[in-house]
């Protein structure tokens, strides 16, 4: 499962393409999302600070749950403590650039990635060309109401 810094990947993207249009949180989240289920992953998001006051655009993003650290505390600690509480630190895939996060997930032998090769990899399997689904005549066959009427567009008789 991944665990991802918000705030640090979305800083860390202007970096990696100076080109690149500038996303904000929600935008970041449906990227994201997309990646999840193409494949088959699943994650947390931590952004700093308390967010939107309506957070209604983050209630349709699957697979991927969105969280603020609130008042009082940042992402950074939000997730080492997620890190520290986690039963399975090793199947956890910690995404920040951050120092201090990447040493408490080494500390739990979690893995990490740095947000700008993250944001690399999404992009990659997002803009990949995927193969052409094959249609079911293929292997099924064709029914025999379209055989009959392929026979007789060729003029053949059965």
């Amino acid at each position: 499962m991944f665990i991802i810094d918000g705030h640090n990947l979305l800083h860390a993207i202007p970096k990696i393409d100076e080109g690149a249009v500038i996303i904000n949180d929600v935008q970041l989240c449906l990227v994201i999302s997309n990646y999840m289920k193409l494949t088959g992953q699943r994650g947390e998001i931590i952004f700093d600070g308390t967010g939107p006051p309506d957070k209604n655009a983050f209630d349709n993003i699957n697979g991927l749950e969105v969280f603020f650290a609130g008042l009082g505390t940042d992402a950074d600690s939000v997730i080492e403590d997620k890190i520290s509480a986690s039963t399975a630190p090793k199947r956890l895939i910690i995404v920040s650039s951050d120092r201090r996060l990447r040493k408490a997930a080494r500390t739990r032998k979690a893995a990490s990635v740095k947000s700008e090769k993250f944001w690399i990899n999404v992009n990659k399997q997002l803009n990949r060309k995927r193969p052409k689904k094959e249609p079911g005549a293929k292997r099924h066959g064709l029914s025999d109401s379209e055989t009959k009427h392929w026979l007789d567009i060729f003029g053949f008789d059965q």
